[in-house]
């Protein structure tokens, strides 16, 4: 039975927003437990503490139908941020966390390893989980999402160089506007994603929140309008998005490695239908407070993706 593989941290979110509340969150366990919501199989490996808010999240990742990677219980603390929420709904995040891995992940070669914010750039983690891509890239699909984190980021000519490695070696990058003002700010967003597209992806998505997104592969581009919807936050929104991406192109049999030629092949429809996917995905969460990401069910029960267009 084929299963996905996230690597990356995992916390409690306290957002400040008219009060304070606590949500479970970090990109890359949002990714595990929305996939995981949509009926995928999904392991997860992370850097949390067997300490009340680690196990709270343990019982989380359970819950959801993904599966916790032994070894992933070894920080000394669970790892928090605190996110301020603006009156138009946008987050921003001060983070308290230690990210580091050690050992292979008792799991079986994986159909795709996902990665992405805090796990790539921050050490010592982050080079256990370059090397661990380059170690699946052998048996699975590789996908990235640089989900950047300025306010932890000491040294950002290394950031970018270690984003830049990851972008080569992936297969799908999803990435945003916002992020692609950060990593390349002397050029604007989409001619960042054509170089990186060039640069050995597959697929590259960009994000741009209220205008949509944009797909770059080798049949051309593909673009989708943001679905209209009350905004209660943005917590989850570009997680949300990988989710339904990730899960369009699985349910288009495109993962794992021995389908690596046929992601290349990929056709505009299809691309597009999968920005639509994602899109619904990511306006579902965004409609919620924090990264409450929807299940099978709730991706059924809305509309066909908006119409998109090719280029």
């Amino acid at each position: 039975m084929a299963r996905g593989l996230v690597i990356g941290e995992a916390l409690i979110d306290i957002v400040e927003h008219r009060g304070v509340v606590e949500h479970i969150g970090g990109s890359p366990l949002n990714v595990a437990v929305g996939l995981a919501r949509l009926g995928r199989d999904v392991d997860f490996l992370t850097h949390i503490a067997d300490d009340k808010a680690g196990r709270r999240i343990a019982d989380y990742v359970k819950s959801s139908g993904a599966r916790l990677v032994t070894g992933s219980t070894s920080a000394r603390q669970t790892p928090t941020a605190v996110a301020t929420i603006a009156d138009d709904g946008s987050a921003a995040y001060t983070f308290n966390l230690e990210w580091q891995l050690s050992g292979t992940p008792e799991v079986a070669p994986p159909l795709f390893v996902h990665t992405g914010s805090i796990a790539a750039v921050r050490e010592p983690g982050c080079l256990a989980v370059a090397a661990l891509l380059d170690a699946y890239h052998v048996s699975a699909t590789v996908t990235f999402d640089p989900n950047v984190r300025p306010s932890l980021i000491a040294d950002g000519d290394l950031a970018r160089a270690r984003i830049a490695h990851l972008v080569e070696r992936s297969d799908i990058v999803k990435v945003s506007d916002e992020d692609l003002s950060w990593i390349d700010p002397d050029h604007e967003p989409e001619r960042t994603a054509r170089s990186w597209l060039a640069s050995g992806p597959a697929i590259v998505v960009l994000t741009m929140g209220g205008r949509g997104s944009l797909a770059f592969c080798s049949a051309g581009e593909a673009r989708v309008a943001a679905r209209p919807v009350q905004v209660v936050d943005t917590v989850g929104a570009g997680d949300a998005f990988m989710v339904g991406l990730l899960d369009a192109l699985w349910g288009l049999d495109l993962l794992g490695a021995d389908r690596r030629a046929a992601l290349r092949r990929v056709g505009l429809d299809a691309l597009t239908a999968a920005l639509g996917a994602a899109s619904l995905s990511s306006a579902l969460t965004i409609a919620r407070a924090g990264a409450d990401l929807p299940d099978r069910a709730a991706m059924n029960a809305q509309s066909a993706p908006p119409p998109g267009y090719f280029t």
